[in-house]
């Protein structure tokens, strides 16, 4: 049994992540400003930057999970939003590391959560984790949060998981498709030529446990299938596992409209051709490697 601490623990991954750990045995506790919404763990109230009793137990920690952050894709990209997107990580970051840096001499993990924005725009390059960083605001924040949790190196194991598209139907970019696609009113974005470095969920949740169980695990890991799609072959698989068409593209000049050009160009009509080399070199085999197979999981779950 291992004494783990997720910060980010009632939202889309770490909700379900809680209850994998639980189920193994692992005693989790879950940090949140609001306990009342905490459903699976041991609820631990917390306000950083403001030190509380949470501090004890990240400190007593064998692994800490970080996963808190505003959600990038929650709003429109004013300024203020940005703000609050980039602080919200770099607060939970540094309270977590403070915290850990209280006992050194305890052996830590930290599994922080960052994703494949950090690659900014690249076309139909692969990339893999010694790619260089992009540009943009999600480059920007991902650097960021990475720089963060990596000062906490002298002390832990820090693994840091570049997350994709994450595939679930309760939650993130394909609930907010499912809809236009089932009422056949589904297609692709712009050119549709951008490419979607996607993941199951259950494939998050397993690689990292694997990140938790497999001591050697260390650095850098992207965490998106081996089969990256363009938006217009995503488009066409959803539409096969839904029976729908899926041939109504949405204009560029739409989304934009919508959502604002810096947004609607980073999220939505650019991309990454990211491939998961260190993870699937040192033995982690993806449950949903193929997108049709995932869809369909993702779902029907």
């Amino acid at each position: 049994m291992k004494r783990i601490v997720v910060a980010g623990g009632s939202g889309f991954i770490g909700e379900p992540l809680v209850r994998r750990l639980l189920a193994r045995g692992d005693d989790v506790a879950v940090l949140t400003r609001n306990p009342s919404k905490v459903r699976s763990g041991r609820a631990l109230s917390w306000s950083p930057p403001s030190e509380g009793s949470w501090g004890e137990d990240v400190a007593s920690s064998d692994i800490v999970i970080n996963l808190a952050g505003e959600n990038v894709g929650g709003g429109r990209w004013t300024e203020a939003r940005k703000r609050g997107v980039m602080q919200s990580r770099v607060i939970a970051t540094t309270a977590l590391v403070s915290a850990m840096a209280r006992k050194p001499n305890k052996p830590h993990t930290l599994i922080n959560a960052s994703a494949i924005g950090f690659y900014g725009d690249r076309g139909d390059e692969p990339l893999d984790e010694d790619s260089a960083s992009g540009t943009g605001f999600l480059s920007e924040v991902t650097n960021t949060w990475e720089e963060l949790a990596r000062t906490s190196e002298p002390f832990a194991r820090v693994v840091i998981l570049r997350l994709g598209i994450v595939l679930a139907s309760d939650g993130g970019a394909l609930a907010r498709l499912l809809l236009p696609f089932r009422l056949g009113a589904g297609g692709p974005m712009g050119s549709g030529r951008q490419w979607m470095s996607w993941v199951d969920r259950e494939d998050v949740l397993r690689m990292i446990e694997w990140s938790i169980d497999h001591d050697t695990a260390l650095g850098v890991y992207n965490v998106t299938a081996p089969t990256p799609a363009t938006n217009r072959d995503f488009a066409k698989a959803l539409g096969r596992v839904l029976h729908r068409p899926a041939i109504l593209p949405t204009p560029a000049f739409a989304l934009r409209l919508a959502l604002g050009s810096e947004m609607a160009d980073e999220m939505l009509l650019s991309g990454q051709r990211v491939l998961p080399r260190r993870a699937t070199a040192e033995g982690f085999a993806f449950a949903y490697p193929e997108l049709d197979a995932a869809l369909t999981h993702a779902i029907s779950g």
